[in-house]
């Protein structure tokens, strides 16, 4: 099953976005926050990126979720093709679509592209 999981510059955000995201896609989608610094403030760890990614690599991948700016970068330096990957996708939205695809037994690749679909969802 691939791992999704959601770098943030907060561990609230993530945390709760994480929780979002299981509670629509099920408890058992592998899904991980990693917000914060270490410290506790705003900012971006890549300690805890690669504790997470640790947390839900099943063996099939690793989708990586930045909210912006130098979580973006951060996550960057964790990228390996075809086993960790970073999607480009709204925060909220893209994490929703990774763990339903994610949490359906989808391929890595399959749920990058489900991620980048809420891309173009519309609300109204």
């Amino acid at each position: 099953m691939v791992g999704v999981v959601l770098v943030a510059h907060s561990a609230g955000l993530a945390a709760e976005t994480a929780e979002l995201a299981r509670g629509i896609a099920g408890r058992d989608a592998p899904v991980a926050a990693a917000g914060g610094t270490g410290d506790g403030g705003l900012g971006v760890s890549i300690d805890r990126i690669e504790a997470a990614v640790r947390e839900v690599d099943r063996g099939d991948g690793v989708l990586l979720i930045p909210d912006l700016g130098s979580s973006v970068l951060t996550a960057r330096l964790l990228e390996e093709p075809g086993r960790v990957v970073l999607a480009d996708v709204p925060f909220v939205e893209g994490a929703i679509a990774a763990a339903v695809a994610a949490g359906g037994g989808a391929a890595l690749a399959v749920v990058l592209a489900a991620a980048e679909e809420a891309r173009t969802h519309r609300k109204l």
